[in-house]
């Protein structure tokens, strides 16, 4: 049996101001062709489909227009999204009644039975060869937020395997609850398989030891406290499709991956190998997972940091092909170390690139330190990030840098906030 794993597409993403919903369908279009030409038997998109919790119709029509194509193309294809943190789990589940007629299955929201464990039959996916036998079945988890796995409803596990799994000694009520729905679902996967029949758990977290974005990635809740151990994926989980970290890496094990986001979604990413994998299945175990590396549709070129005569002799030696649509021009960020502030700076940088097919997109200034900056070179406000402003602010205001439940705390009222604005429902 083959799978197809991907996540993090993103859709509606604006990049420094600018849409790109012609590398999502570009990246959309070169997907659907690989599943036609690698015979898929199944898609699996570990979350983060859209970039924010209310997106734009046309990042709907981006997802919705290829599923109604794939099931065209490969009728007997499987699909299986679940949300990540980036999206709403009731947006995702809303359209799921008629999106299960075109064999794809959307979980959004994890829910819970009267006794307070984990409704787990509604996160098992079948999945099906092309003569319609059940070959696997997909442990499909959604992000959990905080509010629906902490507090009194959920039941613990103390019966479930200790064999399997490790104990409970997260750092925080978040982590363990996490482990705990981990823990349930598992343990109901192996009821309902039958001999010969593959687990394939998918799930949008953070695992230790895996290698994070320098800038892009939105930490999930309580930064790094949150992350979880590949222990709770036993070794009769033929493969884990993880989605998240934009990165793509394995885990310890060449099982347990992150496909990695198709597209640099920053800068900091131009670097990384962007890809989706092909597990092939061999009854119960992994035959064989392979990287297939996605076209990049629109490049992305870093220039410095570096003197502004050395960036401007840089920006000189820049091709360009002029017989590009504009939407095709590649992105540009530019990163300029000054002795002192240059008022006509970005009119410089425009100058150069005057006639260049070449869309500038960020203009990073770098300055020296001088008197007042403690030690610290200046930086904009975007370079620096929330997460990083407000622990100077606390440092400068307590003077000492906040404590990791501090941090915590700072944490999980932004992810609060970023939900609330893009009219997130409440959990």
């Amino acid at each position: 049996m083959k799978l197809i794993h991907t996540a993090d597409w993103h859709l509606g993403q604006s990049f420094h101001g600018q849409e790109r919903h012609a590398e999502h369908r570009a990246f959309l279009t070169w997907l659907l062709d690989t599943l036609v030409e690698r015979e898929a038997d199944a898609l699996l998109v570990a979350g983060d489909i859209f970039d924010v919790v209310n997106p734009s119709l046309r990042a709907q029509e981006l997802l919705y227009d290829f599923i109604v194509s794939a099931h065209e193309r490969l009728p007997h294809l499987d699909l299986v999204l679940i949300a990540g943190n980036h999206d709403s789990g009731n947006r995702i589940e809303l359209p799921a009644p008629l999106m299960r007629r075109l064999r794809t299955h959307a979980l959004g929201r994890v829910s819970w039975l009267d006794d307070g464990r984990l409704d787990a039959e509604r996160l098992l996916v079948p999945l099906t060869d092309a003569t319609g036998e059940t070959r696997a079945w997909c442990l499909a988890l959604p992000f959990l937020r905080p509010a629906e796995v902490t507090g009194a409803r959920v039941a613990s596990d103390d019966d479930a395997s200790s064999d399997a799994s490790p104990k409970d000694d997260g750092p925080n009520d978040y982590v363990a609850g996490i482990t705990r729905v981990h823990r349930q679902l598992i343990e109901a996967a192996r009821d309902r398989r039958l001999p010969g029949q593959a687990l394939v758990a998918m799930s949008h977290a953070h695992l230790h030891g895996a290698a994070v974005s320098e800038a892009s990635e939105r930490p999930i809740v309580i930064g790094g406290e949150e992350s979880i151990s590949a222990a709770l994926f036993p070794a009769e989980i033929a493969y884990v499709a993880l989605g998240h970290l934009h990165r793509a890496q394995q885990v310890g094990e060449a099982r347990i991956r992150y496909s990695g986001s198709p597209l640099p979604l920053d800068f900091s990413e131009v670097a990384y190998p962007h890809q989706v994998v092909e597990v092939t299945l061999d009854g119960e175990a992994l035959l064989e997972a392979t990287a297939i590396p996605v076209p990049r549709p629109v490049a992305m070129h870093r220039i410095g940091p570096g003197p502004l005569e050395a960036v401007l002799a840089e920006l000189e030696t820049l091709e360009d092909d002029p017989g590009l649509s504009r939407e095709q021009w590649p992105w540009l960020e530019v990163r300029v170390e000054l002795d002192a502030p240059i008022p006509d700076l970005r009119a410089r940088m425009d100058a150069a690139l005057a006639g260049k097919a070449l869309r500038l997109l960020r203009l990073e200034r770098r300055l020296p330190r001088v008197d007042g900056d403690h030690g610290q070179a200046r930086v904009d406000l975007e370079t620096l990030g929330p997460r990083k402003l407000f622990e100077r602010t606390w440092e400068g205001r307590w003077g000492e840098p906040p404590d990791d439940e501090i941090l915590a705390d700072f944490d999980r009222l932004r992810q609060e906030v970023q939900d609330a604005d893009h009219g997130e429902e409440p959990a």
